[in-house]
């Protein structure tokens, strides 16, 4: 198994390199083709070549190609009759589920999807993955935790709701680095940040457990590369962006993380690592879901005369309001977490709020900033979230449950 991981992370930097190579090449040629944005943060009106992420998701894939045959390499040499056929089927659904997840972001980026649409993809992304992990015949039992074994004993199977909570996870995972997003370098940071705090956290589990060393081998096996190849496009996406990620990226990044923690079988491990994440999306909800009113974009709002970004705002009449969005207001104006303003304009109501990320909220709680500041305060936050999930998985689960693996 070292020997592989030593052949991965040989592939992982030719992939980086490669990724270099293969951005510096296509920019020219994304702007030929049309392909292209506006960066709204800046005052010059460049345009910026869009999607790249499909460039590294490429390259990405022809290395995880390339690396099929080398994990179970030993077993075709020799012992063909104890050929691994589920650990293969485990790898090769993963890679059908990234592959899957690659091309629906392409068609995102390309036809501008529905939200509704950016809900169903990832579901049917996530398929491959969850029937090999069916007909595989993998657990469905959770770990109870021991304040409730007098209730429900040490584990409860949940049978079909396992696999309803695990394709929620793929699909949370897919969309959340996509909510999360809007100024440069944060999609491909965080999603470093994220990777490389599970490659971390599989290091550490391999060191401790050996009955579960595959599960976590495999799990690297997917992680180095996505590393080694998205930091070369953090490397250009950050300020000032010379490319942009686009949703290509935003589904491969999550795929990978969500088929990591499923054939890992750490899903409530990556929860932790998610934390940010799943604060953004608890703290867009009224937005979303349209229980207050919610604007095209909801980019940080740009001051060219001191080339800052300040809180966006969504401006609308009061009486649009609907009352359970109303209620999601009040709490999180309770807690200091919205901008609210109520004025009267041509005889009418009208209600300013800033719009709900935790863009917004960070620079509602730290004021206006350069654009650069703001990505690495997000990052500092999603480093040091990992720095607790850490905490509370090695030190602190014990509490909860008897046995901690």
């Amino acid at each position: 198994m070292d020997g592989t991981l030593l052949v991965n992370c040989a592939l992982s930097a030719l992939g980086g390199f490669l990724s270099y190579r293969m951005i510096k090449e296509f920019i020219p040629i994304f702007l030929q083709r049309g392909m292209h944005g506006n960066d709204q943060c800046k005052v010059s009106n460049d345009k910026v070549p869009e999607p790249l992420g499909v460039v590294t998701a490429a390259v990405y894939l022809i290395v995880m190609f390339l690396f099929i045959p080398f994990p179970f390499f030993q077993w075709t040499t020799s012992e063909i009759d104890k050929f691994p056929h589920e650990k293969f089927l485990a790898f090769l659904s993963g890679l059908i589920s990234i592959c899957t997840a690659i091309l629906l972001g392409f068609g995102d980026d390309v036809l501008d999807l529905r939200w509704r649409h950016k809900l169903m993809f990832p579901t049917l992304s996530s398929l491959p993955v969850l029937m090999v992990y069916y007909v595989t015949n993998r657990s469905t039992s959770v770990i109870v935790p021991k304040y409730f074994h007098f209730l429900l004993g040490q584990q409860i199977d949940i049978g079909p709701l396992y696999y309803i909570y695990m394709g929620m996870m793929v699909v949370f995972c897919t969309n959340a680095i996509n909510i999360l997003a809007g100024i440069n370098g944060l999609e491909a940071g965080q999603s470093v940040v994220i990777a490389i705090s599970v490659a971390i956290f599989n290091i550490v589990q391999l060191i401790r457990l050996e009955s579960q060393d595959w599960y976590h081998y495999l799990s690297l096996y997917f992680l180095l590369p996505f590393i080694a190849t998205t930091v070369v496009l953090f490397y250009f996406n950050w300020y000032p962006a010379r490319v942009f990620v686009g949703d290509t990226f935003c589904y491969w990044s999550g795929m990978t993380l969500a088929v990591v923690c499923i054939l890992g079988h750490f899903s409530k491990t990556m929860a932790l690592f998610l934390v940010p994440q799943v604060f953004n999306f608890l703290y867009s909800i009224p937005q979303l879901f349209h229980l207050v009113p919610c604007p095209r974009h909801r980019l940080p709002k740009f001051d060219p005369n001191t080339n800052t970004v300040g809180m966006s705002m969504s401006v609308f009449k009061s009486r649009e309001l609907k009352p359970l969005g109303q209620f999601c207001l009040a709490v999180f104006q309770t807690f200091g977490l919205l901008h609210r303003r109520e004025f009267e304009r041509d005889g009418e109501m009208w209600t300013e709020v800033n719009n709900l990320t935790l863009i917004n909220l960070c620079l509602k709680l730290f004021g206006s900033m350069h654009e650069r500041s703001l990505t690495i305060l997000l990052l500092s936050i999603q480093a040091f979230c990992s720095c607790v999930a850490f905490f509370i998985r090695f030190y602190m689960a014990s509490l909860v449950y008897d046995v901690v693996h």
